[in-house]
């Protein structure tokens, strides 16, 4: 059970591109400088790439997880203090499509650490796979991750389709990444956001907007994340923005979240 009152985020993206990754990293090292605590667990698990924006080769990562005698503080491996993660792994087809029972054992020897954190940060893979929508539907809360691509808008909204449909969820917080201005980035979020108020009678909830940055390019050729190699940059104020709405969120709703299972939607 929830005792320590863990929120948890499943951040997503209808496709791959969008800066979903950058953005999750960067959102835990600004709740951890906000000094909340947090653990990011990289759940693309056929392509993933934290360990790559890290600089870092973790010794083991959630393939090793599935093996008896390794628990979750064998793999997780520590970012800042206060600042975790646990590493996925590329090209593991039984990780790619996992099924209930895989997934049974990642969660309960996750559960045994995640309550230590305030925030249990989830980096989903791009699209709808079946890992993926299990995922999304078993967090606290689903932050959906566009860009003002076309193409980007349009699978969102298909997944966000899926989500409402085939697992009843109705509550979505949007980032818009990669904005040339906050003129762009709400014209962005209305145009999602009407589709799914038209079609799917579902109102979503802008989180906010990151600017595009060359500072953020420059930081992943350096395998820094922006938050230390540019704090001052635009994008880096407007993630440290995003991270008070969402601590905002867990300090107005730490009732509904206190006793919950840290892996269960709340109640639409």
């Amino acid at each position: 059970m929830n005792t320590n009152k863990t929120l948890s985020l499943a951040i997503m993206s209808g496709k791959g591109g969008v800066g979903k990754t950058n953005i999750v990293l960067n959102l835990g090292y600004a709740l951890q400088q906000a000094a909340a605590t947090a653990i990011l667990m990289d759940c693309d698990l056929g392509l993933a790439n934290l360990d790559v924006l890290l600089g870092i080769s973790p010794e083991k990562n959630l393939h090793d997880l599935l093996q008896t005698g390794v628990s979750a503080e064998d793999v997780v491996v520590s970012i800042e203090p206060g600042f975790d993660m646990l590493p996925a792994t590329s090209g593991v087809p039984e990780l790619v499509e996992m099924d209930e029972d895989i997934q049974d054992i990642l969660f309960k020897k996750l559960i045994t650490i995640a309550g230590r954190y305030d925030y249990l940060m989830l980096d989903l893979g791009a699209g709808i796979s079946p890992t993926v929508l299990s995922l999304a539907s078993l967090s606290q809360l689903r932050i959906v991750v566009v860009t003002p691509e076309p193409t980007s808008l349009t699978d969102s909204y298909a997944m966000i389709k899926v989500l409402t449909t085939q697992y009843d969820i109705k509550d979505y917080l949007v980032v818009v990444n990669q904005a040339l201005s906050a003129q762009e980035a709400n014209q962005t979020f209305d145009r999602l956001s009407a589709a799914c108020k038209n079609f799917l009678n579902i109102e979503l909830r802008n989180l906010g907007f990151v600017h595009q940055d060359s500072t953020l390019v420059e930081s992943v050729r350096r395998q820094t994340p922006l938050m230390k190699y540019a704090p001052k940059a635009p994008a880096s104020k407007d993630i440290r923005a995003i991270a008070r709405k969402i601590m905002r969120y867990r300090e107005d709703n730490i009732e509904r979240i206190s006793g919950r299972p840290i892996l269960k939607n709340f109640p639409s």
